[in-house]
């Protein structure tokens, strides 16, 4: 029993129902021979006692008029009949007892002569003269004396209420073991034909029932530190109990699946607002320099050598430390960058900057623009998270790939949408994309995306990514105020 309780249900199931099915067959075949041997016996016990009252209402007269020869002709006249009608069922002897128990006539004379005690000849008369019946009752005695192979049926002869006899046919019970043998046989050849046609049923529906459950515990199992997705459960789907216990499964996994995401996004978002403290303490610390090397060069420009070379030469690193000094302002989030409204001239200079990596690659870079009536938000910090989306999309991207830029307005965003049909980035790294760096590609530093996240942050927005094979997707919404006068 400890091994069945540890074997599967794959098999633990087809097994109960296998000797469910044989133990069933084996009840169904004995209560059929048993009911064939009591319907025979019935039978036999029937034919008996009509014939009998028949013989015992003729042999009244008989026995009145002490008419031995008339009497015995009587009940051989049965065994005449037998001998063209069943012979293997009829009545082995016949025998009649007179008032006082003894032999007054008997179809086997040598056996039981007349008068003589028939307890002297079979001793099991005892118990047979225990058993003669009560002229009271309309029913035939059937005695079985122990231990014998006949059968044997008493009926009172009597005439105006008083016993004249008894008469006495026995039957021999070889009939009832052969018919016993026969439906034994007939019973085992019909249980085998049901074991076998039920056998492979019961194998197929039991293996139909186990297999919910059977769902249900591997998808159990593969519950591990790394959940996985909604689709990747198979349960069978229905009301019953087992269907509405996947169904509760599958509702815990979900929501034990959106619990792990929300813990990633503080555990992501902790760590990045860990960061961006960082670096803000960084960035104050690289202003200071920065805004004393922009007055020396204005200070020169002003007091210093005015040749063409050298004004060009400044001009070329005061545009670069104005560049350094803005993205760095990018990274505080207190900090409030002040520049022109974003336009469409500034979507023409980002064509223009990433015109090079385009061309080198034979990237078909397509884009729709409508930012009619935007007012509100600052060009540099605009600029600064398209050029780093649209980089990042070059660099991800194979040669003669696509590159997409879509910039329009959606209710009170903007909304800037950059797709490349790029490698695909895996589910699990899309979490860390937006971190320092963090590259998807080996020429890169890692820090594009993540002034990205800083510009995005500071501007109250919001940034998504959606990766399929063929196509990436990074999705910026930024809040802006419409203005009434249009371009």
């Amino acid at each position: 029993m400890l091994y069945l309780k540890n074997v599967s249900l794959k098999y633990k199931i087809p097994l109960r129902v296998t000797v469910l099915v044989s133990v069933t067959a084996f009840v169904l075949a004995s209560t059929l021979v048993y009911r064939g041997i009591e319907d025979l016996r019935s039978n036999l016990i029937a034919n008996a006692d009509r014939m009998g009252r028949v013989i015992a209402d003729t042999l009244v007269q008989p026995m009145l008029h002490d008419d031995v020869w008339r009497s015995l002709e009587i009940i051989n006249t049965p065994f005449r009949i037998q001998e063209y009608q069943a012979p293997d069922r009829g009545a082995e002897y016949i025998l009649i007892l007179n008032a006082a128990n003894k032999v007054y006539v008997a179809t086997q004379p040598e056996r039981f002569p007349m008068l003589s005690d028939p307890v002297d000849i079979e001793p099991r008369y005892t118990e047979i003269l225990k058993a003669l019946p009560d002229l009271r009752k309309p029913v035939p005695t059937v005695v079985e004396p122990y231990q014998s192979d006949n059968l044997l049926l008493l009926i009172p002869i009597q005439s105006d209420g008083m016993r004249l006899g008894t008469l006495v046919m026995s039957y021999p019970k070889s009939p009832f073991t052969s018919r016993f043998y026969s439906l034994t046989q007939g019973a085992i050849l019909t249980t085998l034909l049901v074991i076998i046609v039920l056998l492979p049923l019961g194998m197929y529906w039991g293996r139909k029932m186990a297999a919910p459950l059977l769902q249900l515990s591997d998808a159990m199992r593969n519950i591990t530190p790394n959940l996985p997705e909604p689709g990747e459960i198979i349960l069978e789907e229905s009301n019953d109990e087992i269907g509405q216990l996947g169904k509760a499964f599958k509702g815990m996994l979900a929501g034990l699946k959106e619990k792990e995401q929300l813990q990633q996004q503080v555990i992501s978002s902790n760590r990045l607002a860990a960061i961006g403290r960082l670096t803000a303490g960084i960035a104050h610390e690289i202003n200071n320099p920065l805004g004393g090397m922009l007055n020396a060069i204005s200070t020169y420009k002003r007091h210093g050598t005015q040749d063409a070379l050298t004004l060009k030469t400044l001009s070329i690193l005061e545009r670069g430390l104005i560049q350094i000094k803005e993205t760095v302002a990018a990274l505080l989030v207190e900090a409030k960058s002040k520049s022109r409204p974003f336009d469409r001239n500034d979507v023409e200079d980002i064509r223009t900057l990433i015109q090079p990596d385009v061309k080198a690659k034979h990237i078909n870079f397509t884009g729709e623009i409508d930012i009619a009536g935007i007012r509100s938000l600052p060009s540099t910090l605009v600029r600064q998270v398209i050029i780093n989306l649209l980089l990042n999309a070059v660099q991800a991207t194979q040669e003669h790939g696509q590159v997409r830029l879509d910039i329009h307005s959606d209710n009170d965003n903007l909304v800037i949408d950059v797709a490349n049909s790029g490698s695909h980035i895996p589910q699990g790294k899309i979490a860390y994309l937006f971190e320092p760096f963090t590259s998807l590609n080996e020429t890169g530093r890692g820090l594009g995306l993540w002034v990205i996240y800083q510009i995005v942050q500071q501007l109250d927005g919001q940034v998504s990514v959606q990766s399929v094979p063929d196509e990436t997707r990074f999705v910026v919404q930024l809040p802006l105020q419409r203005d009434n006068h249009h371009e």
